[in-house]
């Protein structure tokens, strides 16, 4: 497979030295591209895996084939969570000049019944309590936000929501990190106005991590997308789909979708998380051609 990078391809387009480093510093990779690649988030339907990567080689391995050096790393693909390794992770992305933008925070605590959203305090509770040790390891490993889904929202009353919310946004604020809501499934990708909603009431220290893919049809999209990028502060999900034979994604409008963040002003990172079938290696790419194509 040709290995190209978007800076190769820039300079090759004739663009200064300035407008690719602008470039740059616009696009990353997340690790969740490569899930099938971690056996703590392989496919179940997939055949179990002889070598699963190392997250602590994922700064290098994105650096030297991409020339990227934004990273979102999710956090099943911290094999610990231990200060020692931590650090070790931090070392890493230092070695390759690479900075962590976001950590996607999947982890049980907010999948258990509503998580953050639930009717039951307790349970509120213990996912605000296993949402901070996140923070504090974004901080360390320097990066700007964490994600931090609700669960089952109640569209009647989002009181719970908000109030778990606040308490996050407080502690993040303390840290100078922002904790980031995704349209990710249920109400947030259908109602992203149900979103806006948290954010307005939450206020600072609490925004929006918009997710090109993750809507139920262009409909949606095309009203959610200028909803939620006014209200983003660190990244949003550039997604990889389907693609057709000259690498453009065809499962939904992504010159739409950019357009959109451009007239709401994102300053942010456009963070490739490829989720299609086929290769990951060609698939990343072939998102971070589109983003190169419409920053």
């Amino acid at each position: 497979m040709q290995r190209r990078s978007f800076l190769i391809q820039s300079l090759a387009a004739g663009l200064s030295a300035q407008t690719t480093t602008a470039l740059s510093d616009r696009i990353g990779i997340s690790s969740w591209s490569f899930h099938n690649f971690f056996s703590s988030t392989l496919d179940e339907k997939l055949p179990k895996l002889t070598k699963s990567w190392d997250l602590r080689d994922f700064p290098e391995m994105i650096a030297d084939r991409y020339r990227v050096h934004q990273l979102e790393m999710v956090a099943p693909h911290f094999e610990s969570t231990k200060l020692s390794y931590v650090r070790e992770v931090k070392s890493r992305l230092a070695r390759a000049h690479s900075h962590l933008m976001n950590i996607p925070v999947d982890i049980d605590e907010l999948g258990v019944k509503g998580g953050l959203s639930d009717p039951d305090p307790k349970i509120r509770e213990t996912a605000i309590s296993a949402c901070t040790r996140w923070i504090d390891i974004a901080q360390e490993l320097g990066a700007k936000s964490v994600r931090c889904d609700p669960g089952e929202m109640n569209r009647a009353d989002l009181s719970n929501t908000i109030g778990s919310y606040k308490k996050l946004a407080a502690y993040a604020g303390s840290k100078n990190l922002y904790v980031i809501i995704e349209n990710h499934g249920g109400v947030g990708s259908e109602h992203p106005e149900d979103l806006v909603k948290v954010f307005q009431a939450v206020g600072e220290h609490c925004g929006a991590l918009p997710d090109m893919g993750n809507f139920p049809d262009e409909a949606t999209r095309q009203r959610g997308l200028p909803l939620l990028y006014p209200y983003a502060p660190t990244v949003s999900h550039a997604k990889g789909l389907e693609f057709d034979e000259h690498g453009i994604e065809r499962a939904f409008d992504f010159p739409r979708a950019m357009q959109a963040a451009k007239k709401a002003g994102f300053k942010g990172v456009f963070s490739v998380e490829y989720e299609g079938t086929g290769d990951a290696y060609t698939g990343v790419q072939n998102v971070v051609d589109e983003l190169v194509r419409y920053l």
